[in-house]
């Protein structure tokens, strides 16, 4: 019986370090799976999809490397379903089904978070994007689908390239709701900040840029990550979104820029498997551990 099993992904289980991306990952993990270890916890790693895996068998499941639930979607919602009656979720169930779909902001909105103004266009409905980008008023426009990660299908648009976006746009609207939002322009030009919040405690920041000559922030695509000194007032706006969020949260990556207005806003509230950069501060990966060793399935006899 394992006390908590980190959750990776196929193309992640059972490696050696064969590059940066796979060294990372594997320090990452490792950070955390000792930090539990030093509580006493027994913990293991495996797949979200491992076939052979009996999940009655771990008391609970934390969400790291799962970075292709987007592309498996389906049979990752099957998977979920399932198994939340076979064991519990870090984070919990209630908060990651929220969280996997980008229409959550809307309900930050409503609590009173700033957001980029923010369209969708839902799957099945007959909406063309030139006419949902027309209707906009905005000059340029990011389109994304309201389940993704690692920037899977998102264009910078504007009305000279809307025309050849249209055919994706369709193909993918078939089957999948979108979003449009309007371009942020120092996200370009300032960055974008991650924000970890362990067990609601503000641990460390990143500077997430994008390379020259692209808007997409992740190194999937050629961006930089580097330490960041946040102040008070970001500090203050990433802890108070995780807190009206309305969610249990035990831990959080909140991407945070200054938009078209220079005023924070919300880029992503990540809550499922975000990375969240234990090597440039290795007690955050302390933090996570000792809130989650407070669930009362580990304290209780």
């Amino acid at each position: 019986m394992y006390d908590i099993v980190i959750l990776t992904e196929d193309r992640y289980d059972n490696i050696e370090a064969g590059d940066s991306n796979e060294t990372n990952i594997l320090l990452e993990d490792s950070l955390l799976q000792e930090s539990l270890e030093k509580l006493g916890l027994m913990v293991s790693r495996t797949s979200w999809s491992n076939p052979t895996f009996d999940w009655s068998t771990t008391k609970t499941v934390i969400f790291r490397t799962t970075w292709d639930y987007f592309d498996r979607f389906e049979e990752f919602s099957e998977w979920f379903e399932k198994t939340k009656d076979k064991t519990s979720f870090i984070n919990p169930y209630e908060t990651i089904k929220w969280n996997l779909d980008k229409h959550y902001l809307l309900d930050l909105k409503n609590a009173g978070i700033n957001i980029p103004p923010t369209v969708f266009a839902e799957a099945g409905s007959k909406t063309s994007l030139t006419e949902l980008f027309k209707k906009s008023g905005w000059e340029e426009a990011v389109l994304k689908p309201a389940v993704s990660g690692a920037g899977r299908h998102t264009y910078r648009l504007n009305k000279k390239n809307i025309e050849k976006h249209q055919e994706v746009f369709g193909e993918l609207l078939r089957k999948e709701s979108m979003m449009l939002q309007e371009f942020q322009h120092n996200i370009v030009d300032k960055g974008e900040i991650a924000f970890m919040i362990m067990g609601n405690k503000f641990t460390h920041a990143i500077l997430k840029k994008s390379k020259t000559g692209d808007f997409r922030v992740q190194d999937d695509f050629g961006g930089s990550v580097d330490t960041y000194k946040a102040n008070t007032e970001e500090i203050d706006f990433a802890l108070r979104v995780v807190k009206d969020c309305g969610k249990e949260t035990f831990y959080a990556r909140v991407d945070v820029f200054y938009d078209n207005n220079n005023q924070l806003a919300i880029g992503e509230l990540e809550l499922i498997e975000p990375e969240l950069w234990f090597r440039f501060k290795n007690s955050a990966a302390d933090e996570l551990a000792k809130a989650i060793a407070k669930l009362d399935v580990f304290t209780k006899n």
